[in-house]
């Protein structure tokens, strides 16, 4: 018992002198990372940059707003799963996909719930409710309460946030275990 105890406080003695050592900012970008198990991660800025078009940068980077009716996805009627094109985490499904007619991708509701963050909104002097990616901190669109049953919701997202999944990729692409919602 003893032997343990000992283990535990040295264990945290080590930890709290990395930190003080380090600073803070090395535990929270490398130690507390270590404990997020999704894999999901956002690349620096000079990585985006090379990898999204400038529509996509902006949209995802910089709070950009993509034309209606001549986006990607916003009459996409194929079965899969929309993932954010920074991270690659899952968003949003086909299943859950409405016309809106506002010319943008809409969903009554997330895939993933835990990976859509809410945000307040007031760059338009009135209040709105931003949505963004948890792990890649990516802007996506707005959620306003104009949506149709059964949540009432509209998640009206861009699609330079977005990459398309088709369903029968899934496996594929490393997101097999999202088959099932497809398969009744």
């Amino acid at each position: 018992m003893k032997i343990n105890m000992f283990i535990t406080i040295s264990m945290v003695i080590t930890l709290a002198a990395f930190t003080v050592l380090l600073g803070s900012q090395f535990y929270a970008h490398y130690v507390a990372r270590a404990y997020d198990e999704s894999g999901y991660e956002k690349q620096d800025d000079a990585e985006l940059k090379k990898k999204l078009t400038p529509l996509q940068y902006k949209v995802t980077q910089h709070e950009g707003t993509e034309r209606p009716f001549s986006n990607e996805y916003w009459d996409n009627k194929r079965s899969g799963i929309y993932v954010d094109i920074v991270s690659g985490e899952p968003l949003f499904s086909s299943t859950d996909k409405y016309r809106s007619g506002t010319g943008w991708p809409s969903f009554t509701k997330p895939l993933e719930p835990a990976n859509v963050v809410e945000e307040r909104d007031m760059k338009l002097l009135i209040p709105r409710t931003e949505v963004r990616s948890k792990h890649a901190d990516s802007h996506l669109g707005h959620v306003f309460n104009d949506g149709p049953d059964p949540t009432g919701l509209r998640y009206c997202i861009n699609s330079a946030s977005l990459r398309f999944i088709p369903k029968e990729d899934l496996d594929k692409e490393g997101y097999a275990e999202y088959m099932e919602i497809f398969e009744n």
